[in-house]
């Protein structure tokens, strides 16, 4: 059925690609291909040869992403759009970004030529991972709108501007505008690895994604005294360090009392950092995400507080600087149940969680309705070298894209969906 037979030898030829990919890298050994770097134009050139056969006409927009049209029965048919990311992190896996991409064709191959009542996009995001320039989600904010002047004056440690790296491309800033998507689309959807343990672990290879987490990330700096070591009695101490490893319990104690929350300190930096002076200064990082944000946001207030009374019972200060507040994004809910039904046509059992990382499904959503699809992980490893996916677990995704393109070909709500969803964001 429409190319549903062959979906084993699709996921072998979609995992191929992905490796093949992983071969256009800014180093020689890993895979590291950022925002506009010249491995980004091989993987265009080479994705590109993967669309035509398809019967598309791929184009890159004013940002560098990657976008080809599918398309419909009409030649005014409206478009849902496909898509994810091409940039990577450092010393990536094969797979974080580019497998959704790579899906996306195999779906539209799996079709056979079928034309949809709607048009397909499918976009390769140039930028997701803020690794160049320290800003996340290029690409999919300029779908959205999004990328102002102030945006485009950020630079990179080689002191480039977002802008002149455009314009390195061969591409034309001013020519952003143009690349936002207008009424005429349908929606987003986005198929990504899960990056995390939670399918390996229940034995399941897909899940819809109910919602994106928020995030907040946070910076806090405990201050007490250097001194000597050695000469310095336990009892008369400042010892930074130690005020802000008492914190760190109370951090882990948090999330794991609180129900589906995460918080991690990731990064510590302690002054002088030499081994026989007590710490006068400890520097550190907080990342806490949750579904809901009040569920969040008290967490963040709780581990403040806490830290504020470490110190205050310990003689030393503490500062805290608010570096993010990303609030928790939900997927649209007709196209989560539209995702459900068609995981449980392919014979899996129709999973839903909550996505911990970002996506540009998070940032798309604002627009337009998204959703997005998960495969598992094996082990739960993502970005690294490591990073891998099944077959099996491929091909059942690239049957549940067929499945659920079918559904919304049916489906009178779809046609309607972005009308009423473009009333409600406005």
């Amino acid at each position: 059925m429409n190319g549903l037979n062959n979906s084993d030898n699709l996921a072998r030829e979609a995992i191929a690609r992905c490796q093949a990919l992983s071969r256009y890298s800014e180093n020689a050994t890993g895979i590291r291909r950022t925002f506009l770097s010249p491995p980004m134009r091989d993987c265009h050139r080479e994705i590109a040869g993967w669309l035509v056969p398809v019967g598309m006409n791929p184009t890159l927009d004013a940002v560098g992403n990657l976008r080809a049209i599918y398309p419909g029965e009409n030649s005014d048919s409206r478009r849902l759009l496909i898509g994810s990311h091409l940039d990577t992190v450092p010393n990536a896996g094969a797979y974080d970004g580019i497998l959704g991409v790579v899906i996306a064709i195999a779906i539209l191959s799996a079709l056979e030529s079928r034309r949809l009542p709607f048009a397909i996009e499918v976009v390769g995001f140039s930028e997701e991972e803020g690794v160049r320039f320290g800003t996340p989600f290029i690409g999919s904010r300029a779908l959205i709108g999004t990328v102002d002047e102030r945006l485009l004056t950020v630079k990179d440690a080689q002191g480039i501007s977002i802008a002149d790296a455009i314009k390195d491309f061969g591409l034309n800033p001013s020519e952003i505008p143009q690349a936002a998507i207008q009424h005429d689309v349908l929606g987003y959807l986005e198929f990504h690895i899960e990056q995390g343990p939670v399918l390996a672990n229940i034995g399941q290879p897909l899940a819809v994604v109910e919602a994106i987490a928020g995030q907040s990330r946070l910076k806090f700096t405990f201050k007490g005294r250097a001194n000597h070591a050695g000469t310095t009695p336990m009892d008369l101490r400042q010892d930074a360090l130690a005020g802000a490893a008492q914190w760190i319990s109370a951090v882990e104690a948090c999330a794991q009392q609180t129900s589906g929350l995460v918080a991690t300190v990731g990064a510590i930096q302690v002054e002088p950092g030499a081994g026989n002076v007590i710490p006068g200064e400890a520097e550190l990082s907080l990342d806490v995400r949750h579904r809901h944000d009040t569920t969040r946001n008290a967490a963040v207030d709780y581990l403040i507080h806490e830290a504020e009374q470490i110190a205050k019972n310990r003689g030393l200060t503490v500062r805290t600087i608010s570096l993010l507040d990303q609030p928790a994004v939900s997927m649209d809910p007709f196209l989560v149940g539209q995702i459900a039904k068609a995981i449980q046509t392919t014979g899996c059992e129709p999973f839903s969680m909550v996505s911990g990382a970002g996506h540009d499904a998070m940032i798309m959503a604002a627009k337009v309705p998204s959703a997005m699809i998960f495969l598992r992980t094996p082990l739960g490893i993502s970005h690294d070298p490591e990073e891998s996916v099944e077959v099996s677990d491929v091909a059942k995704a690239i049957q549940c894209g067929v499945h659920l393109l079918d559904q919304l070909a049916s489906s009178a709500d779809f046609s309607s969906l972005a009308s009423s969803s473009r009333t409600h964001r406005a």
